[in-house]
């Protein structure tokens, strides 16, 4: 488990049974590790990460897999054809032992694809990686510190991220720019005081690189959806100025084309202004 919190939250609610909350919005995190057999001399290690949204198995869980055997652009096409096989053969029931039967059935093709690829084309690829487009939505119980706040300014601008921060109780993060930028920003973050801080939501676009680097980068541009970074306040209001209007924020994200998200972080649908 890779999300000890959201395990503990949906742990709570399972057993709370007079509870008339909903489900927890946080989702469960996890990696299944394995060692397969290919027909090479070495075993392959195999990572799958999964995610459950909150409505699984009525939609597909989010699964990566990762093995240093692959090439990215192997890895890729094996994304593919596991979300094609999981949408086609699982849709609405539970799949994780599917998809993991799926990797070990199907994963030495690829393995022997990356070995077959010729060396020119393996070296063009290492100079020229994959780039991945990543949005990172950030829940904190709280961000109220100075410091803080100036850190996620200052590391945003940086590393080139747009997005926003809402301070307050609870305290809100978005960043959005290149998946190596993301990984950075999140890892300076994360290591501070925090009473609780997690990923509650993330996006990532793969872009083929193709043509010259400069078309790379307005490729990224594009799949902005806020221009620069800033710490948003929506009309702080509470004893010690710390609560904001959440009608205010959805508005915000509506305007940005990330409403969805409002569901997400607070398990409601948006209504508009007034909401607190």
């Amino acid at each position: 488990m890779t999300d000890q919190l959201a395990l503990a939250e949906l742990r709570d609610y399972v057993e709370c049974l007079d509870s008339t909350d909903s489900p927890p919005p946080s989702r469960p995190q996890f990696l299944i590790k394995q060692k397969l057999d290919t027909v090479s001399t070495e075993r392959v290690e195999v990572i799958l990460s999964c995610a459950y949204p909150s409505e699984y198995p009525s939609v597909l869980p989010e699964i990566t897999v990762r093995c240093a055997g692959l090439s990215r652009a192997q890895q890729t096409q094996l994304h593919a054809d596991l979300n094609a096989y999981l949408m086609e053969n699982c849709q609405g029931e539970v799949c994780v032992l599917s998809a993991v039967d799926w990797v070990k059935d199907n994963l030495q093709l690829f393995i022997n694809k990356s070995l077959s690829a010729p060396a020119p084309k393996k070296e063009s690829t290492s100079l020229q990686p994959q780039e991945v487009f990543s949005r990172l939505w950030i829940y904190s119980h709280h961000i109220y510190n100075k410091t803080k706040r100036k850190n996620i300014l200052e590391w945003s601008k940086e590393l080139g991220l747009s997005g926003f921060s809402m301070p307050g109780k609870p305290g809100i993060v978005c960043v959005e720019g290149p998946q190596s930028a993301c990984e950075e920003f999140w890892s300076r973050v994360k290591v501070l005081t925090w009473k609780k801080i997690m990923i509650r939501h993330r996006e990532d676009i793969p872009l083929d690189r193709q043509g010259e680097d400069s078309r790379t980068v307005e490729s990224i541009d594009s799949l902005r959806k806020f221009t620069g970074f800033e710490e948003a306040m929506f009309d702080p209001h509470g004893n010690r100025g710390n609560h904001m209007d959440l009608g205010q924020l959805y508005q915000f994200l509506n305007e940005k084309g990330c409403c969805d998200v409002f569901q997400i972080y607070f398990g409601i649908e948006g209504r508009g202004s007034g909401q607190t």
